[in-house]
């Protein structure tokens, strides 16, 4: 990857960043953004990169940010925020349209802005997920754009090309993210896993960046939606 450019939406934590260091260590030149700036500088410190702050719900900061890439560049990579949960009789439907128009809108304005700033047989890769594949209750915001995502994926494959365009489902993955969910029953799910899952262990940040960057240089791949969950589908 020497020479390339790649742009991390989200890469300050977690699958993110972890993509920002594999790729920098693959010699590429790494352009991060994130919310928080103090994660975000110590991301940029840490990896050499450059690095803006920037707030994916914000349509107008989002325009700004892609005006001022160096043109083009050659993989974007969107991973950024958590997974929303809620009953819908409780649910915060103000909150539940920002998310969407984060998530949703948001990720027709990225494909938007790749169409014309991701050279030719670069790549665009969406971070997903597999644990809204089945009905519970609390995750239908979550399944929603689950849905969306591979459908996003798809239709802007086709829309888009030779831009490729994919998606990469993550199970569980042990983050700080996951930690800030389960809080003290962190370990306990991670135990579970180990205990259930076909590959006997815990998959991590690394497992999902390694597949991410494998799909920026297959130039083959696009229009579809990878699993990283290490056989979850499978103990259900």
């Amino acid at each position: 990857m020497k020479g390339t450019i790649v742009v991390v939406l989200g890469g300050t934590s977690g699958i993110g960043l972890e993509t920002a260091r594999m790729a920098r260590a693959a010699d590429a030149d790494v352009i991060l953004t994130g919310r928080d700036p103090d994660r975000l500088q110590a991301a940029r410190d840490e990896l050499g990169a450059t690095a803006a702050p920037l707030d994916l719900g914000d349509a107008a900061a989002v325009t700004a940010f892609f005006a001022g890439l160096p043109a083009p560049v050659d993989h974007v990579l969107v991973s950024g925020g958590g997974p929303f949960y809620a009953p819908i009789a409780d649910m915060d439907l103000g909150r539940a349209g920002a998310f969407f128009d984060e998530h949703l809108v948001g990720g027709l304005r990225i494909v938007r802005e790749c169409a014309t700033r991701v050279r030719p047989g670069g790549s665009l890769t969406f971070i997903s997920g597999t644990g809204a594949r089945h009905a519970a209750v609390g995750i239908s915001i979550a399944a929603i754009a689950t849905a969306a995502t591979t459908a996003l994926t798809a239709n802007a494959a086709l829309e888009i090309g030779p831009v490729r365009v994919n998606a990469v489902a993550a199970g569980f993955v042990d983050t700080p993210l996951s930690a800030r969910i389960l809080g003290d029953d962190l370990e306990a799910r991670r135990q579970e896993l180990r205990d259930t899952l076909p590959v006997h262990r815990v998959v991590t940040a690394s497992d999902v960046a390694d597949l991410v960057l494998h799909l920026m240089n297959n130039t083959a791949l696009t229009g579809a939606v990878y699993d990283v969950d290490g056989g979850q589908q499978l103990t259900r």
